[in-house]
């Protein structure tokens, strides 16, 4: 059983390969352009010259007249050099001349002109000849019929004096000959005229784009860089150009463009600057008189003399806040110097060691949880400040301690690859929000009362912060990857 032939569908032509640059648009444009001026050029050529030849052809035929059909009323035979009048006209005619009487429809004699005297003037007809012949009104108007032993013809009908029909015909080969030839040169020039007007146009256009180009290089150089914080040079302007054309006004556009971003990241820079010195300003500071007020409370407590239990209640609550401002101060302090860019100590830290002690510490703080380890058989070494990298890890231990149930799982992982070392504190409590998770390591960012709804105190939301601040110093970065039932944050750092 024959398939019927799949039909083209629209999504198909869809994928045919398409220019994607401007440059290649416009010179794709501009060869489609020509090739379609110069095949409507040429094919108007071709049509006006295949008119004018059959157009010679029938007054050719006019000049022939019926003569040579009427020649044919005697019989054609062989013509020599002592033919009479009955024969004399087939010596006036071209070579290849048809000529044919019919009487009543019907084809009584035909001949052709031969192109030699050696050669017969007789030719065979068949059916189809005959009824083709038939069909050609005596009007005294050229028409084509194509004679299957001798070609396309052009015939011219006339009626003769005893009522019978005289056609005489010219083979139109010269002409289809003619027409072929123009077509032939048409195709060639057209071919030679679009090569050269591609080659030409790619160059006009590349010199033409030129300008355009550079402002393409500039806005690849610029959005190379890294724009998110700290003090940004931008790349040198693109060349100005004409500002009159559409490319000249584009460059000066960007370049406008470019300054205006340039003077807001010098503003934002230098606020980012005043703020870092306001924070480490006011850290540094605040130390001294909260240590000063957490001293007094203390020697307060230490009064040998009776003091009432509120002023005790007092003094105690006084002493544990001005420890967590201590606290407070010193983290900003830390994440101030740390935003300065000021670096850290560089020396081989044994991480296996550091995660031992802080899970016993955290152990010791939370026995409530599940603590376990899961780590290498051979040590693990970074290079880092290893006082830094320790308040990583009890900063993550804190925030699972703090912020998971009762009775919840804590799993330390340690692993070591060809270029990072990768630390992982998962706990099987609830997980973070998910609309707390995006800015989870920003500053003062606090989930407790999602985490675990009857945690009290909790700290003031710098410690995470801390821990993608100091593993940002340290070449690393930290993850967080948490849903119900499994919150896991992942430290990654060069080793």
């Amino acid at each position: 059983m024959r398939l019927p032939r799949r039909l083209p569908h629209p999504s198909d032509v869809r994928r045919l390969p398409r220019p994607r640059t401007l440059r290649a648009r416009l010179i794709a444009g501009l060869v489609v352009l020509l090739a379609i001026s110069c095949a409507a050029v040429g094919g108007a050529a071709v049509v006006e010259l295949n008119g004018f030849l059959t157009s010679r052809l029938d007054q050719q035929l006019q000049q022939a007249g019926p003569a040579f059909a009427q020649s044919l009323e005697h019989g054609a035979r062989k013509p020599s050099d002592h033919d009479g009048d009955e024969h004399g006209d087939t010596r006036r005619q071209a070579a290849e001349t048809f000529g044919a009487r019919l009487l009543n429809g019907q084809v009584t004699s035909a001949a052709v002109v031969p192109a030699s005297d050696r050669q017969d003037l007789g030719v065979r007809l068949t059916a189809a000849d005959r009824a083709a012949l038939a069909r050609v009104p005596a009007d005294g108007r050229g028409h084509t019929v194509c004679l299957s032993r001798l070609r396309d013809y052009r015939l011219m009908a006339w009626r003769g004096r005893d009522g019978d029909v005289l056609v005489t015909g010219l083979p139109t080969e010269p002409v289809r000959a003619a027409v072929r030839r123009l077509e032939l040169v048409a195709v060639v020039v057209l071919g030679l005229a679009l090569t050269a007007a591609g080659v030409a146009g790619a160059l006009w256009v590349r010199w033409s784009l030129r300008p355009l180009s550079r402002v393409a290089a500039t806005a690849t150089r610029v959005s190379e860089l890294s724009l998110a914080s700290g003090e940004v040079t931008l790349p040198p302007r693109a060349p100005d150009s004409d500002p009159r054309s559409e490319v000249g006004q584009v460059a000066a556009a960007f370049n406008r463009m470019l300054r205006h971003v340039e003077d807001a990241l010098t503003k934002r820079h230098a606020s980012e600057e005043r703020l870092r010195r306001f924070a480490a300003d006011a850290s540094h500071e605040l130390r001294t008189p909260v240590a000063s007020v957490r001293g007094h409370a203390e020697l307060a407590l230490l009064h040998p003399g009776p003091v009432p239990p509120g002023v005790t209640r007092a003094l105690e609550r006084i002493k544990a806040e001005s420890s967590r401002l201590g606290e407070m101060v010193d983290d900003l302090l830390l994440l101030a110097r740390l935003d300065a860019g000021r670096p850290l100590e560089s020396r081989p830290v044994d991480l296996t060691r550091l995660v031992l002690d802080a899970v016993t510490d955290a152990r010791a703080a939370g026995p409530d949880h599940r603590w376990s380890l899961d780590l290498p058989e051979d040590p693990v070494t970074v290079p880092g400040d290893d006082h830094r990298l320790q308040q990583v890890l009890a900063n993550l231990l804190a925030n699972a301690r703090l912020h998971t149930p009762v009775g919840t799982k804590v799993t330390v992982t340690l692993e070591t690859g060809t270029d990072a070392a990768v630390l992982t504190v998962h706990d099987d409590g609830p997980g973070v929000p998910d609309e707390v998770q995006p800015g989870v390591f920003e500053r003062f960012t606090r989930a407790e009362h999602r985490r675990r709804p009857n945690a009290s105190g909790g700290g003031a939301g710098l410690g995470l912060s801390i821990v993608a601040a100091v593993a940002e110093a340290h070449g690393g970065r930290v993850e967080l990857e948490s849903g119900p039932g499994s919150t896991a944050f992942t430290v990654r750092l060069p080793v």
